[in-house]
């Protein structure tokens, strides 16, 4: 997977929570149906995963040969 396919990218590697979510949560406020946010963080985020299904949206994880994980989240169909 690529962060250069996301509309929007939320690097929250460096981040401490709940930063990481509060950016993530806002940039999908930002998109459109059809338009995608990569995050990508150090581990993978287990909480956000149901705030996702509870909000509509479909997400693919990526775990990298570098440790990090990337999760490309969109509108879910309907």
């Amino acid at each position: 997977m690529s962060a250069a396919k996301a509309d929007r990218i939320v690097d929250g590697r460096d981040l401490e929570p709940p930063e990481p979510f509060i950016l993530t949560m806002e940039a999908l406020d930002a998109i459109s149906p059809g338009q995608t946010v990569m995050l990508v963080l150090g581990r993978e985020p287990f909480p956000l995963y149901r705030a996702l299904q509870l909000n509509g949206y479909a997400w693919e994880t990526t775990h990298n040969d570098d440790g990090t994980v990337e999760i490309l989240i969109r509108h879910r169909p309907e």
